[in-house]
Order: structure tokens, then sequence, then C-alpha cells
């Protein structure tokens, strides 16, 4: 039996329909993480599983038990928010055992808990301190100290890192996963930013429109997405998607009839540029972006076409430049006029 399921669950506010009809299982252990672009519904499915909203029609049952109407205080679920969400007159300690107090448990087990958390989160030098005197990452890990010593049974992530800096969210990411597998706990994570949800996850869940584009793990999303939104979604930077009639006649030349006035798509590391005479396919270059390990280099064909290249080497190319393109149809993701995947040939 699935750990967390998630049956027919729609939410509206007023006469706008948020959540559509959600169908999902969690088993225990999984991390899950919810993507999609800003008002797709994923943080507010989030906010329904914690019971923070009321579920309008559906089910949740959580570990064989229907929790569907049960408060949130009584679902065994704990919450990380983007906010931290700390009590700014309460030390670290103080704020990790604040809920442990609350409950009136033992002063030894709460000492305990917290101590192990503190341990696992490389904070037991700032336990007396006040929220003001730690950097935002401290803050954070603070927060999801909070969250660890309840030793609930679901962990309910809302975009925890979405107010760090670039360094510490990638340091933070890695301090999540570490702590998901020396838990092993079930862990429902939302985030706008796909290289989360790649690295993180093990299963993503696509949203949009209130609805489950793709459920799959980070690399069958990125080989095999549903449909062209997953696939220019799931991907950085993302998949190009041009339309058959600006594509080379190579390529139109190749694509299944049911594709026929459509699209195909390809990934950065699907196209390499080339010295200009080198094939078919000529090119001007738009932009550079010089990474340091990888290029990404940006360029549009005579008919209109854009695509992004991504190669491992540097690059002495300057926009105006004239290249050739190499276009790997074999790696080729082909869409009909409704944005509906289109089998390839060797596949039909």
């Amino acid at each position: 039996m699935a750990f967390l399921q998630l049956q027919g669950i729609h939410k509206r506010f007023g006469p706008v329909h948020t959540i559509k009809g959600v169908d999902l299982t969690i088993e225990r252990g999984e991390f899950v993480v919810f993507v999609g672009p800003s008002g797709c519904g994923k943080s507010t499915l989030l906010r329904l599983i914690a019971g923070l909203e009321r579920i309008d029609e559906g089910r949740l049952v959580l570990d064989g038990r229907d929790i569907t109407d049960v408060p949130s205080s009584q679902r065994d679920l704990a919450m990380v928010f983007q906010s931290y969400a700390l009590y700014p007159h309460m030390t670290v300690e103080d704020n990790m055992s604040f809920a442990l107090r609350l409950a009136k448990a033992d002063p030894a087990e709460i000492r305990q808990k917290v101590g192990r958390a503190a341990e696992i989160l490389n904070l037991g030098a700032y336990l007396k301190r006040l929220p003001k005197e730690l950097s935002g990452g401290q803050r954070q890990r603070v927060a999801i100290g909070r969250a660890i010593v309840r030793s609930p049974k679901v962990f309910l992530f809302d975009e925890p890192l979405s107010n760090l800096d670039a360094a510490l969210r990638g340091q933070t990411r890695v301090e999540i996963a570490k702590l998901h597998r020396e838990l092993g706990a079930t862990t429902i994570y939302v985030t706008h930013d796909q290289v989360e949800a790649m690295t993180l996850a093990d299963r993503v869940v696509v949203l949009k429109d209130g609805l489950i584009e793709q459920v799959g793990s980070p690399l069958e999303l990125y080989d095999r997405p549903a449909n062209r939104f997953v696939a220019q979604f799931i991907g950085t930077p993302q998949m190009n998607v041009v339309p058959l009639e600006q594509t080379p006649t190579l390529v139109r030349s190749e694509a299944p009839a049911g594709a026929a006035g459509g699209s195909v798509g390809l990934r950065p590391e699907s196209i390499v540029v080339q010295p200009a005479g080198s094939t078919p396919v000529e090119a001007s270059v738009e932009l550079i972006e010089a990474l340091g390990a990888e290029t990404l280099v940006y360029v549009r064909t005579s008919a209109g076409a854009q695509f992004a290249a991504r190669q491992n080497s540097r690059s002495t190319l300057r926009p105006g430049e004239r290249v050739s393109l190499t276009l790997d149809t074999r790696q080729a993701h082909w869409f009909d006029t409704a944005g509906r995947v289109v089998p390839g040939r060797a596949a039909a």
C-alpha cells in the first residue's frame, strides 16, 4: 500500500479552480519534488497536504489513515517554510524545541532530540544564539531542525532555498540531500527551480494549471518527456523546440507523419557548432555564454530557427560569426500541433 495517497484532490478559491483533480501516490521514504511555473498550484497542493488549506473534493490518506479533515496539528507532518518563521526572541535551542515543549515532552527527550538534530545540521555551536546572529543558511537549517525534532511521518518543504544566495542554495541543497539519506524520511519538496528538482528528487511531479503533466524520475522526464511543456520545462538551457517549417530539409525528411505542422525538439547537447561551410545547415552566432567548464552558443539560421548548443570546451566564436550546425536527429523529440509527443520512425 502506498504511504501517502492523494485521490481526486480539488481546491477552489471562489470561482478559481486551482487544483483540478490530482491523483498521486508516494511511497515510504521517497523524496518527491513538485515543480512547475508560478501559479501552477504546487504550493497550494503542499498546503492541502499539510492541512493549512481545506480540501474541497477528494481524499488524503497517510499510512492507511484518512486525514482529509484532520486538523494540521494532528496529521503527523512537519513543514519548513520559505521564510524560516523563527521566533526572534528565542535561541536556536528554544526554537528547535518549541513544539516538544508545547506538547510537554520529557525534558531529557527534548535535549536528546535537539542535540541529535543539531549534530546532523552542524548547529551545535549555535544553540545559544538568537536568529539575528545567524546567516540565512543557518536560519534555514534551524527551521529544518525544528521539523526534525518532531520525528514526523512526512517532511514538507515549501521553496526553502529561494531566500538564499546562489552559493548558499547549492550548499544547503547538498545538506538537504544528505539529511534525507540519513533520516530516510518521506519528503515532499516544492520548488520552481528545476536544478533542485533534478538533483534532489527520487521522482519529480511536473504541474501546470492545477494538473499533473508527468510524474517520473528526473532522467525519465529529461529523456522521455510526455509533451512539449515538460520537454521545455525540464533542462537548462531548455530544449530547443522549433517549428518543422523552420528546420532544414534533412530534419523535415526524418519527421514522422504525425508531426506534420508541428515541431521538433533537440537538447542543446544534440547540436554541434562547426566552422562555416562544414555542413549544409548555416547559421550566425547571436550570443556566447562562457561558463568555464562548458560554453553555450546561441545561433539563428537563415530560416529564423533559434538554437542553443552546449559544448564542453571553450570557444573563440564571437557574435555575428557564420557557423555550420550538425543536428543529431537520433535524439530528436517530435511534437504534433497540440504539443503531444509523436513517436519517431524507429519507435513507431
